[in-house]
């Protein structure tokens, strides 16, 4: 099956999540023997922030770490029948333009002969409506959702059955523990800090935490103003700028632990959905702690897999535990690890999209087509 993938951006993942998730699912699916292939805008604004930032330089280690993915670029208004050649499942991101979405969607409904599927990895359905509901999504056959809080939301647009939940998971090939220990120091955060989403929950749950435990914390991530560089100046944080995500598994092997710190939507809004960094992280075998958040869907076993604060007391208290017992540090690196290899590898998700994509037959198709209302 030749299964195409229109992404922002393959390439690059400055301040682009997705791109880790896809990078790989798509490998998993090329193992499986499909043909993938990755469509990205040139110019995408990722991939922009990215080479103003570093140069070629900060592709160096996604080239390495996936060699075989193929990622093509197109032009603004290129042929979108070209593009779709031979293509037997069609993927379109929610991080697209909606007149690209549109001609895509007006390309299967004239012609039927490939799946289409609107993947969603973001809040904005509920944080921003008209943005997701501006997507003309008439042709298409359903929607990947991330969470079943979110697959809920388009249900009640009207795809009713036509929503599958798919949510992200860890590629294990590149995200697992060390080959070897080495001395591990302190904690670690990678992500970016956003528009002012987790703002009050990073300084109860993580800086002053930290610093309260007396542990040295080094963060990583992108668009951080200086407003954010102030307050980690304060509680003693080291900034060290992007971090490829290639590079993710050595960084969490020079730490003792790390911490997840939703953003306020996956904790108000779309609860059970945890975002990719808690499978990448639990992948790589380091202790995880997290600030609250509602694991509806039962996809862990908090306590076991990684330890809930449920404020910035309790958060001192177990960072103190976590840098203190090397049996609690093993036995949460043990279990995390354990639920991501049986339940939450790409190659799990590989599967689980191959299950939906399957009963979708051309013969069907054609009383598939719906919109969001």
């Amino acid at each position: 099956m030749k299964i195409v993938y229109f992404t922002h951006s393959l390439l690059s993942c400055w301040n682009h999540g997705n791109a880790h998730f896809l990078r790989g699912v798509l490998r998993e699916l090329a193992a499986l023997g499909h043909d993938v292939v990755a469509l990205e805008q040139e110019g995408n604004w990722s991939l922009s922030n990215l080479l103003a930032d570093h140069g070629e330089g900060g592709l160096t280690a996604f080239r390495a770490a996936y060699p075989d993915l193929r990622a093509h670029s197109y032009r603004p208004g290129a042929d979108v029948d070209m593009l779709l050649d031979g293509a037997d499942l069609v993927i379109v991101h929610e991080w697209n333009e909606p007149a690209l979405v549109a001609r895509i969607g007006r390309v299967r409904a004239r012609n039927g002969t490939f799946t289409l599927l609107f993947h969603d990895t973001h809040h904005r359905a509920v944080s921003d409506p008209d943005a997701i509901r501006a997507f003309d999504l008439d042709g298409f056959d359903g929607i990947l959702a991330f969470g079943e809080a979110l697959s809920e939301v388009y249900r009640q647009w009207g795809w009713g059955e036509r929503v599958w939940t798919w949510h992200e998971a860890a590629d294990i090939r590149h995200f697992h523990p060390p080959a070897r220990e080495s001395e591990r120091n302190g904690l670690v955060w990678i992500g970016n800090w956003g528009d002012g989403e987790r703002t009050t929950e990073l300084e109860e749950y993580l800086f002053r935490p930290a610093c309260a435990a007396g542990l040295p914390l080094d963060i990583h991530g992108v668009r951080y103003p200086g407003e954010a560089l102030g307050i980690l100046g304060r509680y003693g944080a080291r900034y060290h700028g992007w971090a490829p995500n290639a590079a993710a598994p050595d960084i969490f092997a020079r730490h003792a632990a790390t911490v997840h710190v939703p953003r306020r939507y996956y904790t108000r809004l779309l609860p059970g959905i945890p975002t990719i960094r808690v499978f990448e992280a639990l992948a790589c075998g380091i202790p995880l702690l997290s600030a609250p958040w509602s694991d509806a869907e039962g996809l862990f076993r908090p306590g076991e897999d990684f330890l809930f604060a449920k404020d910035g007391a309790e958060m001192t208290r177990r960072l103190r535990a976590v840098a203190s017992d090397p049996g609690l540090r093993a036995a949460l690196a043990r279990s995390g690890l354990e639920t991501v290899r049986e339940r939450h590898s790409c190659a799990h998700r590989a599967r689980e999209l191959l299950a939906v994509v399957d009963p979708l037959q051309p013969s069907i198709r054609p009383q598939l087509a719906g919109s969001i209302a």
